[in-house]
């Protein structure tokens, strides 16, 4: 009999495995942004590799179903070894990152319960009874006292999944899981980037506090010698105090660019979750190895490898799996239970040859009506909806940030050089004003107006580096990033 009930057992699961789902094919819905990023200009053109037509790229179908990717790892997207050594301090310490890492571990524990409720659950129990009976009510005119003792091992209550209920949940489940680990993923990615920006900043104002330092210097050097014109009647007193606004003004730029500096360097502290050493600090532009350019490509299907969109697309999936475990409720659920043992009335009997017992008995409970049930169904296929929704808006989202940064990326490189160029003039402007003011031919204000222009236009400038390649981060990591 042992060995029919193993063979029933055998057969179910085998069932168990081939049965039906009533979850329906999940297929990738059509992205809904164009196949291509936009064409801004001749510089994204020859970036992207290769000339194309605007107006094709405008009516572009939507993206293939399948990714591309390309980004070129971390360590060569980001060559500065500090830098490099800097983001790995930040992946081992951050905060954030490892309540993304718990979290992903509590998903896969979640996911193995879940999928746990495929198999058979397996216990063991021993019982003991004693009961004692009056001699009125015992049936044998005399007082009974009985005994019973048993032990059995078996499936206790298991449902048996014809329908794709449990398995329905199992892959739900699973979907969770990998929603998760995406998140992480973006997380890590978030993380890094984020370093990387703070570490630009850094060494921004790093140059912008050098050269506040440097005018202040220039500027007490200038102070000094209006004081001395002063005092031999060569110069004004209104002068005077116009050289000591500048001095004002410089000290207090030199101040703002030290607050700027220690700030950066607490925000790097908390990104990397312990004090940042100083090795590992830029000192400013000219110390570092500059993020390379990256080859975006032609197409926008990259955005399908992006970890917030994957963590979307796997909530699609599981939304799509609960439909199946909402279709498996108007269906019969059928249950197991499977005993093996042995029963004496005394303890030392127990494991005698004629003690064996055994217990087979299998339930079914088929829904009549039940308005939750239908109810049910609907919330799953609304919620399936609502999150096809958010999908679609995630990758609309991302579309929309990658074009805005290619439009920064197309459009730098003329800010920059329209910059240099007019601090060029500015500084050219401040030198001709000084030697007019020496030969009497301008007041000092003229000079102190030129003065605060250039110092103006050499802080636009470092700015304008500083977009340009904190936006090369952010597209790089928009895009995806690389592998670490």
């Amino acid at each position: 009999m042992r060995r029919h009930l193993s063979i029933l057992v055998t057969a179910l699961m085998a069932l168990l495995v081939s049965g039906c789902t009533l979850a329906p094919k999940y297929i990738r819905p059509d992205a809904p942004v164009p196949a291509r990023w936009p064409e801004y200009t001749a510089e994204v053109q020859s970036m992207a590799g290769s000339p194309t037509d605007s107006s094709a790229i405008a009516h572009a179908d939507s993206i293939p179903a399948e990714p591309e990717t390309g980004l070129p790892p971390l360590a060569e997207f980001l060559p500065d070894v500090r830098l490099q050594e800097l983001i790995d301090l930040a992946l081992a310490n951050n905060r954030d990152l490892r309540i993304a890492a718990l979290n992903v571990e509590r998903a896969r524990e979640m996911f193995h319960i879940q999928r746990n409720e495929l198999l058979p659950s397996i216990q063991g129990a021993g019982y003991v009874s004693r009961q004692h009976d009056p001699a009125t009510v015992s049936g044998t005119g005399a007082e009974l006292t009985s005994e019973y003792h048993t032990v059995e091992l078996g499936i206790a209550s298991w449902e048996i999944d014809f329908f794709g209920r449990v398995r329905s949940l199992k892959n739900a489940a699973l979907e969770q899981y990998l929603a998760t680990a995406e998140a992480r993923r973006a997380a890590q990615l978030s993380l890094q980037s984020q370093v990387a920006a703070a570490w630009l900043v850094l060494a921004s104002d790093r140059d912008f506090q050098a050269l506040a330092d440097s005018t202040l210097a220039s500027q007490q050097a200038g102070y000094t010698m209006m004081v001395r014109r002063v005092e031999v009647g060569m110069g004004s007193e209104i002068d005077l105090r116009r050289a000591q606004t500048g001095v004002d003004a410089a000290r207090d730029a030199v101040s703002r660019a030290r607050l700027a500096v220690e700030q950066d360097r607490n925000a790097l502290d908390l990104l990397a979750g312990a004090p940042v050493p100083a090795r590992l600090l830029p000192e400013g532009w000219a110390s570092i190895q500059m993020p390379r350019d990256i080859a975006v490509g032609l197409s926008s299907t990259v955005l399908l490898a992006r970890p917030d969109v994957m963590a979307a697309e796997h909530q699609l999936m599981a939304a799509t799996a609960n439909m199946g475990a909402a279709r498996a409720a108007f269906f019969p659920r059928i249950s197991l239970t499977s005993l093996l043992g042995t029963a004496s009335n005394a303890l030392s009997g127990l494991f005698e040859s004629d003690s064996g017992s055994w217990t087979f008995s299998g339930s079914a409970a088929m829904p009549i009506f039940d308005a939750r049930t239908f109810a049910a169904a609907k919330a799953t296929t609304a919620n399936r909806n609502l999150i096809l929704a958010q999908y679609e808006k995630t990758i609309q989202t991302a579309f929309r940030e990658v074009c805005d940064a290619l439009a920064v990326q197309a459009t730098i490189d003329g800010q920059m050089a329209a910059r240099q160029s007019w601090a060029e003039a500015s500084g050219e402007t401040y030198r001709l004003a000084l030697e007019r003011y020496d030969t009497g031919l301008d007041s000092y204000l003229s000079v102190l107006d030129a003065q605060r222009s250039y110092f103006a236009v050499q802080q636009s400038v470092i700015a304008t580096r500083l977009a340009k390649y904190a936006n090369l981060v952010n597209l790089y990591a928009i895009l995806g990033g690389g592998d670490a």
